[in-house]
């Protein structure tokens, strides 16, 4: 009876649109230790500490957790509500082990000995175990649960299949939640690390936002030369970014940086322009 109650506390903590948590019961011979959790932006500091604000910058909603226990052992149970799948997707790949392969669990996930992270929708899920050793096993069984149960969006986001794949850097494609290549006139957007450059990817609200952008841009760095790629486009040596190719397609900015000197990239700029859809 008791373990009812505390489970149907937890289940009325959460929010008709949250995806049900993952009952510590649902794996044998687990039970869960003390009461469930719930953060908000407000308070989230609380439960974070410093890190909060890796969070917040993804535009996260909410967070729900619990804490299962079997034996010595503890299974930290975290999901975060992020505003839509782009920032779940997000902070997964913030937060990922980049050495590590990435697998298919839900949109994207990683599971070690010690720790799983996913994303699904627009839930970002994290399970942490203790004490040190191989929980390998019972962190998939968990996860299994977990990702059956939210429901939603489990294909990657659509900027993704746009960078081109040639001379890419496997798993480097990652959303930057504010400064994309370190300025803030270009607020949020995607990047990928070739083996040349660095390619960059940024949606506006409109054609006519981004080409106040794309001006803002060119003024910055000062001498540029017109190329024809999209609707426009340009090429420059930027005294922090160094070569640069940069070009609008509608309410999108694309390009490439941190190009070498006599580097000539309009033809990879082409191919990312025309991917996006």
């Amino acid at each position: 009876m008791k373990h009812i109650l505390v489970l149907t506390a937890i289940l009325a903590l959460l929010e008709p649109g949250m995806a049900q948590m993952c009952e510590c019961t649902a794996v044998a011979g687990w039970q869960p230790q003390g009461p469930a959790r719930a953060y908000e932006p407000d308070n989230l500091f609380d439960y974070m500490n410093g890190n909060a604000e890796g969070y917040l910058i993804y535009r996260f909603v909410s967070m729900k957790g619990i804490t299962c226990k079997s034996g010595e052992n503890t299974i930290v149970i975290d999901i975060s509500e992020m505003t839509d799948p782009e920032y779940a997707y997000g902070i997964f790949t913030s937060t990922r082990d980049p050495r590590l392969s990435v697998e298919k669990i839900g949109m994207a996930g990683q599971v070690t000995q010690r720790r799983a992270i996913f994303a699904k929708d627009k839930y970002y899920v994290e399970l942490a175990a203790n004490p040190d050793k191989d929980h390998t096993a019972v962190l998939r069984a968990f996860v299994a649960v977990l990702e059956k149960n939210i429901t939603g969006r489990t294909n990657l986001p659509d900027a993704i299949a746009w960078f081109p794949r040639e001379n890419l850097t496997p798993n480097t494609i990652r959303l930057v939640p504010e400064s994309v290549l370190g300025l803030r006139m270009l607020k949020s957007g995607y990047v990928g690390q070739y083996d040349f450059g660095k390619a960059f990817l940024v949606q506006e609200s409109s054609a006519d936002a981004a080409a106040q952008v794309l001006a803002k841009l060119k003024e910055r760095i000062g001498q540029t030369t017109s190329v024809k790629i999209a609707d426009e486009a340009f090429t420059a040596t930027d005294k922090y970014l160094n070569g640069m190719c940069v070009f609008r397609k509608g309410r999108f900015l694309g390009g490439f940086a941190n190009l070498q000197p006599g580097r000539d990239v309009t033809l990879e700029a082409t191919r990312l322009a025309q991917g996006i859809k």
